[in-house]
């Protein structure tokens, strides 16, 4: 069983990195007190395979300020069959200020603090004894959404999960209008259509007949070539910035013939990299 205790600033990004870490498989509980943890630890450990993946949200609000029975609770994590990890975000407290600024909420810490910069301040050192027992400790001063996300697909993702963008390529008709999801939208129009080819017109770009038609010609291989070649390099990058599902749209005048027989190969080469692709021909079936 994985758990990973949340901790940090107030401003932080706590919750944004709580609902990062929901969407890879953790079961979340907000603003857990160190004196519960083992017992909740415990539950889940009975759950028969349910709470596999735990992450707590543990901080300043609890109210212990000594934060030695968190500690100590984290030793007798360590000691039992399970992987226990702290993840500390922070940020700069100018950083920190402009959020609450933006936000309109309340530091938890303002009543006894008397102002917000104080407040601030006064939690960088009382959580200064937590952030020097945390695995991960993360700055979000300068980290944009996809960055957190990213760093804590690789810190905490598991095998199974770094890198596992998802990859849906859907050929369409011009006429009919563009996908709304697309994020890449590539245009083959300009390769010879079989709709003139009188035995091809009422077939589509996955019978064979029309695909070894459109790809008899050299264009259209290197063509093919050409978007493999950006594919291969771009993808990774967008992996990377933490993007979790990427929409490539391959259009035609109809989205009959060659859209649907490039984003088809395209589909098949992308299988073949490896990593999760869906395929989907939008208007194939469309007069």
């Amino acid at each position: 069983m994985d758990i990973l205790i949340i901790s940090g600033l107030s401003g932080g990004g706590k919750s944004k990195a709580a609902s990062y870490l929901e969407d890879m498989g953790f079961y979340i509980v907000d603003n857990m007190p160190a004196a519960m943890i083992l017992k909740f630890a415990e539950f889940c450990a009975g759950g028969g395979g349910r709470y596999d993946r735990v992450a707590l949200v543990y901080d300043v609000r609890t109210g212990d300020s000594s934060f030695a029975e968190l500690f100590t609770v984290l030793d007798q994590l360590k000691g039992m069959e399970c992987d226990c990890r702290m993840l500390f975000l922070e940020a700069s407290p100018e950083v920190v200020i402009q959020r609450y600024k933006e936000s309109r909420r309340r530091h938890p810490l303002y009543g006894g603090a008397g102002s917000l910069e104080a407040a601030v301040r006064r939690e960088r050192e009382l959580m200064e004894p937590v952030k020097s027992r945390a695995d991960v400790v993360i700055d979000t001063s300068r980290t944009s959404n996809a960055q957190l996300r990213s760093r804590l697909l690789r810190a905490f993702g598991g095998e199974t999960e770094q890198g596992s963008m998802t990859v849906n390529v859907i050929s369409f008709g011009f006429k009919y209008g563009l996908p709304l999801e697309a994020d890449l939208v590539f245009d083959v129009r300009f390769m010879p259509n079989p709709f003139y080819i009188e035995e091809l017109r009422e077939k589509t770009g996955l019978d064979r007949e029309v695909a070894e038609y459109i790809f008899a010609f050299p264009q259209t291989r290197e063509y093919l070539s050409r978007l493999e070649e950006l594919l291969s390099f771009s993808l990774p990058l967008y992996a990377e910035e933490g993007k979790t599902a990427l929409v490539i749209a391959v259009g035609c005048t109809g989205g009959h013939h060659r859209s649907v027989a490039m984003c088809h190969a395209l589909a098949e080469f992308l299988r073949h990299r490896g990593g999760p692709v869906t395929e989907s021909h939008r208007d194939i079936q469309r007069g």
